[in-house]
């Protein structure tokens, strides 16, 4: 378990603060839009391009850099004095908290689907939909593949790294917003996504419930809240699997 940050936290400057939440995410997208016309011709859905960028992008990016932080302050590999948010809290919270938050940002994402469609279809048409490898034609091992990939990843790996960078970083060092740093952080989370702009609002809505983490003071909550809610469509996937010839 990593170690409660118990010295006082050092503020990021609201530029510092900005290169570090979506520098990130635009390099997730440089690698996803230049590579998932590439892994298109040999079979495989657009999904399997980001599945990808989370070992060879988000990983090294996000989770390096928290080590380098951790390395400077213990002079070893380590995110003591890194990360906050880590107070524990009794085990059956984990039991009602995590479903509650599932529950309320699944009914905020269904609400906002035809915000999402409009601003897809009118604002961002121009931009290629993430293709989930469920709209038919793709190949039962192809399929396979990618969401065992998907489920690694994306469900899994992605999260906690994300969890660890953002709401155990990035977010305690925002005092300079106030009492809005919870909002401009869940936007700038949204902004992130670069691969699906027309989210921006809906993922900034959203996932503010991800900041009952600061109200607790605990990132498990956040993690796996975070893991739960990117595990429904690749439960669909391999239902869509299961039922293939």
């Amino acid at each position: 378990m990593i170690e409660e940050n118990t010295l006082e936290i050092e503020q990021h400057s609201v530029l510092k603060s900005l290169v570090l939440h979506l520098l990130p995410g635009m390099l997730i997208g440089m690698f996803y839009f230049a590579f998932y016309a590439r892994f298109a011709k040999h079979g495989y859905p657009s999904i399997m391009a980001l599945a990808v960028a989370v070992p060879v992008v988000l990983v090294p990016v996000e989770l390096g850099y928290l080590l380098v932080q951790g390395y400077k302050k213990n002079k070893k590999l380590s995110l003591k004095q890194v990360i906050s948010y880590l107070q524990p809290i009794k085990t059956w919270e984990y039991f009602v908290w995590i479903p509650i938050l599932f529950g309320i940002i699944g009914i905020i994402f269904t609400q906002m689907k035809p915000v999402d469609q409009f601003m897809q279809s009118h604002v961002f048409s121009w931009m290629p939909t993430m293709q989930s490898g469920l709209e038919g034609g793709y190949a039962k091992p192809i399929l396979i593949r990618t969401y065992l990939m998907v489920i690694v990843f994306v469900v899994c790996i992605g999260p906690i790294v994300e969890e660890l960078y953002f709401r155990g970083y990035l977010l305690p060092r925002m005092k300079y917003a106030g009492k809005f740093a919870p909002l401009l952080h869940s936007f700038l989370f949204a902004l992130y996504h670069v691969f699906t702009p027309w989210m921006i609002l809906t993922r900034t809505i959203g996932l503010l419930p991800l900041i009952y983490t600061v109200k607790k003071k605990n990132l498990y909550v956040g993690i796996g809240l975070h893991i739960l809610m990117n595990s429904v469509d690749m439960l669909t996937g391999v239902l869509f699997i299961t039922k293939m010839v």
